[in-house]
């Protein structure tokens, strides 16, 4: 896989791939080496042409850019740096015993800003095809797309200067433009600095994306202008339409466009101009009230200090007033005028405090001048109700039957009602027809200000009057409840249902569906719960809605999709299925098929054979399952989209969980009846990835990503016990509950047959080589952490912890050196116990670690120790011979060890033989190790599944597990996890998370 980073540098913008194929050969002895992970010049060239696009324009000046070496200074050892994170190949810290920043020179390639912005705007994400985005292009892109905001807004001005002198366009940023710039500048990523100086404290990185900022924003508006064509503009403008900035400058433009840089950037002053809408005090809904628009001065260094001008002009100024403010915030006042007409009769007066207007004024004083002003770098204080509070409506039903218990149906009848509502009030109908009547957009509603649409009121009124009772289809309900409608002149903000509707919709449906009985070609037996899952997935089918069926890994979801393509088979074909899933799995799904379901008739459409065009869809006629993979339907995107689907179910839609992949568009493009994804982890980091699953099963449900992440996303995980993260939260329960349906082993009332799973943490100590080596490295990293900063810490503080986690595994993991195993390690000691006493009893174990190399030692060792063959899979087993050793472990019945990769056994295998899982080092997200986990924990398994992790005492591994337990409730509430976070500890939190406590070691 490659990685394409980028820089800005002084000429434009910077471009590098690194490659994650480990390095073959020797780096040479140089003051600045070749780095050994970067790509070829030529692999560079195709890697941009991709990113491309159908750009052919743009693809042919990549062809001709220039490229040459560029130095960086990059994290790692004198012989080899550090990979970078993106590129997810994991580096032997022992190679690296003290990493710190080294020169090294990488083949790059420059593009001018113009061709910068064209890239950076094109529609990319590079995550399949072996090709992914850097950090420093993703931040790049972030830039470009900032500057064609601002452009698109008209927040730039011309600038004069140079010599020769030179004509650009540079950006305005006050207000909220100048927090956002801020933003970027804070997360200005590592290896987009990997050119400054490493002792910098900000000032580069700051100019740095001011510089790629001014340089974006000019070619994004001259592109625009050239692309306008002729303009009947005064000549002084010819400069910054041309290519050449340089080319007929007149001399006295440099003082004018200076002078307008200066007043427009007047907002970053020691103090600025505040305007605040004030609410008329009087009570009643009247027509006739007066609204004031304040003006005061606010601190442009403490926003809290504030003072009416007012008071100002009374001669009660403050001692954090500059001398001279009055003049600058006349003139200031005059300038905001340009935004806000309505100011022009107050600056005849001599001591301006304030503009009278009505309600309609009101109104549009916070739907349009207060943004502007804002943009413009004024300061603008609203009433807090003001784009928050509105009316809605409350949508309750009621069942028909007897006690309201009955099963759904989608022809069944609910009563019901619509109300409108303001938060927890009910406004009824006479009220609403008086507020109707004001035809004014901001109305008094029992003593608080709403803002409404009066053309919206009166046909809510007429739609209340009309529509507001009666009877609808549970369907129409449901719909209603969920999904924007643009029949409903309010939007649905409040749902009370009881019943089966009420249970739908909170998301138990499945508790009040009449089961599906098994079907008659099917030849397993469905367990109760597997029964009510096939049919809330058929009910959802038959709405024509899509299901997220995200029940816990081993409750058998292949079986209830299974059972559900076999009825529908029995009781009439109804059309292909397309099954997507990752390639490991297509033997799965064929095998299950043929043993679950003989009757399908089951096509599986991989291979470079694989049938195309007419082929296919004469073939698709005569089949009820394709079973195809990610990568198929990327390449095959067109071809698979005009093809007759009957439903398109994405398997491990984890696989879909970054919206902007290749694979992820490409799944959505897929038109289809209905939509189901099957994933045990809907949510692994971030609730976008939630987003992207349900917008592949019911697209617009969640409306943009964008609208997600500042209405939902945003809050939810900014505080998610706060008022805004509850609300939130809510919000998205009843969005989404209706189609996510999640089923747990550990839940008794979903399979009480299951066994037990009994997790406990074996506690081992280190032998006095394992605490030397420990102190050693610990001390090490606390001398120098104090004297780093920003990459370089983050680099040492990562490879520290993962040296120590390799020293607590066992000391000739950490060294390297091929040395011998035994007796070192008080870890490989208590491993060896429990299996002893595993194979003993006749029992099978799997046993888990996170290091490759580490098990390439550990499989012969283990096997000598216990006299017995010991099975070793990673990610660089074929296909089929993971299957084979699949096949033993399940099959043969005497006592065996299978130990695992942790991230290759994370999906597709069933080993319910073993009833011992053992994690020898600890991973540091808990839904991985849960994955694990229940490669035995799962449906056909027959005994109780004891699950040990081996932790070493007073070690960071005690203290991560503690961790652990408290991310793993995070993880439960949907929030982000990650290893990044250890980064950014204290130095004095650091010592206490990596001290080694006296217990730690044997005596």
């Amino acid at each position: 896989m490659l990685v394409v980073h980028a820089l800005w540098d002084t000429k434009g913008m910077a471009l590098w791939a690194e490659d994650s194929a480990a390095p073959t050969r020797t780096v040479p002895q140089a003051a600045v080496r070749p780095h050994p992970y970067a790509a070829s010049a030529k692999a560079l060239r195709a890697a941009l042409r991709t990113l491309a696009g159908d750009d052919g324009a743009l693809a042919a000046r990549i062809a001709d850019a220039p490229i040459g070496d560029l130095p960086l200074l990059l994290p790692g050892a004198a012989s080899r740096p550090l990979p970078s994170p993106a590129l997810g190949t994991p580096s032997d810290p022992a190679t690296v015993r003290r990493p710190a920043l080294r020169p090294w020179k990488v083949p790059a390639c420059l593009l001018p800003p113009v061709d910068a912005a064209t890239l950076l705007s094109a529609p990319h994400d590079g995550a399949s095809d072996g090709l992914a985005l850097g950090p420093g292009l993703r931040h790049l892109s972030a830039v470009a797309a900032f500057a064609a905001r601002l452009t698109s807004s008209g927040r730039l001005l011309p600038l004069v200067d140079g010599e020769p002198p030179s004509a650009r366009w540079r950006p305005v940023l006050t207000g909220p433009d100048a927090a956002h710039f801020t933003a970027l500048v804070r997360a200005l990523p590592p290896s987009a600095r990997a050119h400054l100086d490493p002792g910098d404290t900000g000032g580069q990185a700051s100019a740095l994306v001011f510089d790629a900022l001014c340089a974006l924003t000019d070619a994004i508006a001259r592109a625009r202008l050239t692309v306008a064509g002729p303009l009947s503009a005064p000549a002084w403008t010819r400069p910054l339409r041309r290519p050449d900035p340089t080319s007929g400058v007149p001399v006295h433009l440099a003082g004018r466009t200076r002078a307008w840089q200066h007043e427009a950037h007047r907002a970053g002053a020691s103090a600025r101009l505040l305007f605040r809408l004030a609410e008329p005090e009087q009570d009643g809904p009247a027509t006739g009230e007066t609204w004031r628009v304040e003006f005061w001065v606010q601190s442009g260094t403490e926003p809290s200090l504030q003072l009416p001008l007012r008071s100002l002009w009374l001669g009660e100024g403050a001692a954090w007033l500059p001398e001279g403010v009055e003049t600058g915030l006349l003139r200031d006042l005059a300038r905001a005028a340009r935004y806000y007409p309505a100011l022009s009769p107050v600056l005849r007066e001599l001591a301006p405090e304030a503009v009278e207007t009505g309600t309609g004024g009101a109104h549009a004083f916070i739907r349009d001048v207060a943004p502007r002003l804002s943009a413009a770098g004024f300061g603008v204080v609203l009433p807090q109700w003001a784009g928050r509070r509105s009316l809605g409506l409350r949508l309750t039903t009621r069942e028909r039957g007897p006690g309201g218990s009955g099963g759904i149906g989608t022809d069944d009848l609910v009563d019901f009602s619509l109300d409108a509502v303001l938060g927890e009030d009910t406004i009824d109908l006479d009220e609403l027809a008086e507020l109707a009547r004001l035809k004014q957009p901001l109305v008094r509603v029992r003593g608080r200000w709403v803002e409404v649409d009066p053309a919206h009121l009166r046909t809510a009124l007429e739609f209340l009057r009309r529509r507001g009772r009666g009877r609808m289809r549970r369907e129409e309900a449901l719909r209603l409840a969920v999904a924007p409608d643009p029949g409903t002149p309010l939007p649905v903000r409040d749902v009370d249902a009881d019943g089966a509707l009420g249970a739908l919709l909170d998301g138990s449906a499945e508790r009040h569906l009449e089961p599906m009985p098994t079907p008659a070609g099917f030849t397993g037996t469905l367990r109760p719960y597997q029964e009510r899952g096939a049919a809330w997935l058929r009910f959802l089918g038959e709405l024509g809605l899509g299901a997220v069926l995200a029940d816990d890994m081993g409750l058998g979801k292949t079986v209830q999709l299974l059972a559900l393509i076999a009825d529908e088979h029995d009781r009439a074909p109804a059309g292909p299925t397309l099954l997507v899933c990752p390639v490991s799995l297509v033997g799965n799904w064929q095998r299950e098929a043929a043993a679950f379901a003989p009757n399908l008739r089951v096509h599986v459409h991989h291979g470079p054979g694989r049938p195309r065009g007419n082929d296919l869809a004469r073939l698709l006629g005569h089949t009820d399952l394709v079973v195809t993979t990610y990568g198929v339907v990327v390449r095959d995107r067109a071809e698979l989209a005009a093809m007759p689907w009957r439903r398109v179910v994405c398997d491990e839609a984890q696989a879909i969980k970054n919206s902007e992949t290749r694979q992820a568009r490409a799944v959505r493009e897929l038109p289809a009846t209905s939509r189901i994804a099957l994933t045990g982890t809907p949510v692994e980091n971030n609730l976008g990835e939630l987003w992207s699953i349900m917008e592949f099963a019911n697209p617009g449900l969640l409306g943009s990503a964008f609208g997600f992440r500042q209405a939902i996303s945003a809050k939810i995980e900014a505080d998610a016990d706060g008022v805004a993260g509850r609300e939130a939260t809510a919000l998205l329960k009843r969005l989404t509950g209706p189609f996510i349906l999640r089923r747990v082993k550990t839940d008794r009332s979903i399979i009480s047959d299951l066994p037990d799973k009994l997790e406990m943490t074996a506690w081992c100590t280190l032998t006095p080589e394992q605490a030397s080596l420990y102190k050693a490295t610990v001390d090490d990293m606390l001398e120098r952490v104090e004297e780093t900063e920003g990459i370089e810490r983050k680099g040492l503080v990562l490879a520290t912890m993962a040296r120590l986690k390799q020293i607590c595994n066992h000391p000739a993991q950490f060294l390297a050196d091929g040395s011998a195993l035994t007796g070192r390690s008080g870890k490989l000691e208590r491993l060896e116990l429990l299996l002893e006493e595993a194979l003993a009893e006749g029992d099978k174990a799997l046993c888990f670690t996170q290091y490759t190399s580490f098990g390439d030692r550990l499989a012969p060792y283990l096997a000598a120790r216990l006299g017995r063959r010991v099975l070793w899979l990673h990610g660089g087993t074929p296909r089929h011979r993971r299957e084979e050793m699949t096949a033993h472990f399940q099959e043969t019945a005497e006592p065996m060890v299978f130990l695992l990769s942790l991230k290759a056994a994370g999906t597709g295998l069933n080993l319910t033989a073993a009833n011992h899982v053992i994690h020898i080092d600890r991973w540091w997200n808990p839904a991985v190790e849960e994955q694990a986990t229940d490669r035995a924990f799962r449906i056909g398994q027959r005994r109780d599944v004891q699950v040990r992790k081996l932790v070493c005492v007073g070690t960071l591994e005690e203290r991560v597990d503690e961790m652990i337990q408290r991310k793993r409730a995070l993880a439960e509430s949907v929030v982000g996890t990650g290893e990044e976070w250890l980064t950014e500890l204290s130095t004095e939190q650091l010592r206490e998370v990596v001290r080694l406590s006296p217990e730690a070691v044997a005596q």
